[in-house]
């Protein structure tokens, strides 16, 4: 969009140079705009007003949102269930519940408009990350991991330590432990609680178990316990902090959920309570962002395949009952495929996600 004072000013150039003998279209060009360009400012009163796109009254789109719609969708988004969850969660929550109001960019611009358009909660905006993966799960019991982290007490300098073990295909918690020291013995106890929990004794192909390459989880009886499992350990490489970057983004989860005591915990009973509420939560309320915000338990035990195909069918009905709001397909409800963990060769990767279902969209 060219001002007022550049438009008079390229006309005035052009037109002394086409004065001078130089041809219309070649000096048009050197200015940078069309001959139709200058045509239309001489006949247009374009060098008079300027461009009236800026000041141009435009009417209301025919599928807008209506006030009453703008005013439920605010409504909603401040309901006390809401007050730390996006769009991009709300949105799949109420389908969940046989709800459509509007889609996660209707939501985001209501409260834009209303100043409510910051980030919510207490952890700061995510940044964008490189994706590691090593390992490829493509059902759920195929490949875990598994990590420790530090929860502070109330007496500065004394911490407990967290043990999780996580599904990396369905992301669900399938084993923790909270105790007052690092000590190798907790993971031999966790993991022969896990298999036994998740019955793998009974599967034909065990579990892949990644960890990072600390001590305690490297320890030698450690790795016999595996070994007696059937589970084949795997390690994170040497001096690379992101290997197991889905333990560092569960720790990163659970640290900043608003039940976690920012003054830290007062005993080791405290720190256990707060896992069992934690890993709860996280099982069975959260609506997980990298399995198409489905709960960790419903994509375990497969449950999320029928979840999504209701929603894909609500977002139907949707559009068919309000076909101007939508502009094309409606919104890619197929359950996510195979996940990868650190891959080390594209090709692998590439030639195994080849085998996954096309995206349910209509």
């Amino acid at each position: 969009m060219i001002g007022l004072e550049d438009r008079r000013s390229l006309a005035h150039d052009i037109d002394t140079a086409h004065s001078a003998g130089a041809r219309l279209r070649l000096a048009c060009d050197i200015a940078g705009i069309d001959e139709r360009t200058l045509q239309r400012w001489k006949v247009n009163a374009g060098l008079v007003q300027g461009d009236g796109r800026p000041q141009a009254v435009r009417s209301t789109p025919g599928h807008a949102l209506s006030p009453n719609e703008r005013a439920k969708l605010l409504s909603v988004a401040n309901e006390p269930r809401f007050a730390s969850v996006p769009p991009a969660r709300i949105v799949p929550m109420l389908a969940d519940e046989g709800v459509y109001l509007a889609s996660e960019s209707s939501f985001a611009r209501v409260l834009r408009a209303h100043g409510q358009s910051k980030h919510r909660g207490r952890a700061k905006v995510p940044r964008p990350v490189r994706p590691p993966t090593t390992h490829i799960a493509s059902a759920a019991r195929e490949v875990w991991w598994w990590d420790m982290t530090y929860l502070p007490a109330v007496v500065m300098g004394r911490w407990f330590h967290l043990y999780l073990i996580l599904d990396l295909y369905s992301r669900k918690i399938v084993g923790w432990e909270v105790h007052d020291n690092d000590d190798s013995e907790h993971a031999i106890h966790l993991v022969k609680r896990t298999a036994l929990s998740e019955g793998i004794a009974t599967m034909q192909t065990k579990p892949i178990l990644h960890g990072d390459n600390g001590t305690t989880l490297k320890a030698t009886t450690v790795v016999a316990m595996l070994n007696w499992l059937g589970v084949k350990p795997s390690y994170s490489r040497p001096r690379v902090s992101d290997d197991n970057a889905y333990a560092e983004s569960l720790f990163r989860t659970a640290k900043y959920r608003p039940e976690f005591p920012a003054k830290g915990f007062a005993d080791l009973d405290a720190a256990r309570a707060w896992a069992v509420a934690f890993v709860a939560w996280y099982n069975h309320d959260h609506r997980h962002s990298g399995i198409r915000y489905v709960s960790p338990a419903q994509r375990h035990t497969g449950e999320d395949h029928a979840i999504l195909a209701a929603r894909h069918e609500l977002y139907l009905q949707a559009r068919a009952l309000k076909p101007a709001r939508w502009s094309g397909k409606t919104r890619n409800w197929a359950p996510i495929g195979a996940v990868t963990l650190n891959p080390e060769r594209d090709c692998v990767i590439k030639a195994h996600l080849e085998k996954v279902i096309q995206p349910l969209a209509a």
